[in-house]
């Protein structure tokens, strides 16, 4: 674990106050860094920005070019941000619709066309239903208005709809992104089993504690990757059993 990254927290801060202005409700943090495992090598910051209305294009444009001029101040991974409008955060709407969204992961389509991209980039995400709820949770409010007044409480069967999506495609993938289909299952099941809203990391402990023990190594190197010990190394079969086995646990709700 290492301590949040806050000198370029607050340069983003100061980068959605200078490109949003008055239109900005507020920013909240969720992911390592909410929970408390920040991994600069293998964390990404990740963020929800609020607003009070629709930002224009010339704001979308301003604040993602304001974003990637911080880039040199991030981790590696970068930042992965979504634009909500309030009134879609309190009450709940699902799924959820999104004005914006950016991560490294889009950095090459931006780039190409920064005001077709930010023109076109909208819609609706399930995967805010689960930062959300771990915003309501653990979350930061890095600035603005305080998260308990601007996030509603988000149905149990929408987050569980919400971490059951995102499992399936994690599992899908077990073979190219083993670690994150791992500890994403482990979390899944403690979610659906306990009611836990937990990080990979405990959720690697969870899985330690209820799991049967064939699955003990595999989760054992699986939590020690993540942390930064190293490779990962598991057939594809060992792979596939543990993603099948838990999957069928996570449809049936138990370990």
């Amino acid at each position: 674990m290492q301590a949040a990254p806050w000198p370029v927290l607050n340069k983003i801060a100061a980068a959605c106050r200078a490109a949003l202005g008055r239109k900005l409700t507020g920013i909240y943090v969720h992911g390592s860094i909410a929970f408390g495992c920040f991994n600069w090598d293998k964390s990404d910051i990740d963020l929800i920005v609020v607003t009070e209305e629709e930002p224009g294009q010339a704001e979308k444009e301003g604040l993602l070019a304001r974003l990637l001029g911080l880039e040199a101040d991030c981790p590696p991974k970068g930042v992965e941000m979504s634009v909500v409008l309030r009134k879609y955060c309190r009450p709940f709407h699902y799924p959820t619709p999104f004005e914006l969204h950016y991560s490294a992961a889009h950095r090459e389509k931006y780039q190409m066309d920064p005001a077709s991209y930010c023109r076109e980039m909208h819609g609706t995400d399930r995967d805010l239903a689960a930062h959300f709820t771990v915003i309501r949770a653990v979350g930061v409010t890095l600035c603005g208005t305080d998260k308990a007044a601007v996030f509603g409480e988000v149905p149990g069967e929408q987050y569980l709809d919400s971490i059951r999506r995102d499992v399936l495609e994690a599992a899908g993938a077990i073979e190219t992104a083993p670690v994150y289909a791992v500890l994403n299952l482990c979390r899944v099941l403690a979610y659906t089993r306990d009611g836990l809203v937990l990080s990979k990391e405990a959720g690697a402990g969870w899985g330690l504690k209820n799991l049967p023990g064939r699955f003990r190594p595999l989760v054992e190197q699986a939590r020690a990757c993540y942390a930064g010990g190293g490779g990962f190394a598991a057939d594809a079969g060992c792979l596939h059993g543990f993603a099948a086995y838990m999957l069928a646990r996570i449809a049936g709700g138990s370990a």
